[in-house]
């Protein structure tokens, strides 16, 4: 699987952006999906994950409320709506396949896209 990570950019504080993650391949409804992101001097996080359904999701506390995960499988393309975007949010986002094991953890997936940059501004 090859994915896509695109839509970042700079925003005010307060506002919005959508990300969106394209997969490659027939297999993409067989993966959850993740969000992470990693600021400059800090360790890749978790932000958000969905099933291979979208029936169950998940999220890192520091994102509840204000970030939602969603998929189109018959797009193969995974997607991250940001709103009440706050500086601390600022990072290079990833999206990423798991097959199996916690969504929380980055070692559990087995593909990476390249990453989108978001910068918000205070």
């Amino acid at each position: 699987v090859q994915l896509q990570a695109s839509g970042g950019g700079l925003v005010q504080a307060g506002g919005s952006l959508r990300l969106s993650c394209a997969a490659s391949g027939r297999t993409f409804s067989s993966y959850g999906m993740g969000w992470f992101r990693q600021a400059p001097g800090r360790e890749r996080e978790f932000v958000a994950g969905i099933s291979r359904s979208g029936g169950s999701t998940y999220f890192a506390d520091s994102v509840k409320g204000r970030f939602t995960i969603s998929r189109d499988n018959a797009k193969n393309t995974v997607y991250l709506q940001m709103n009440s975007l706050k500086p601390e949010d600022t990072a290079v986002y990833y999206c990423a396949a798991r097959s199996v094991g916690s969504y929380s953890l980055a070692a559990r997936y087995d593909y990476w896209g390249q990453g989108t940059q978001v910068t918000v501004s205070s």
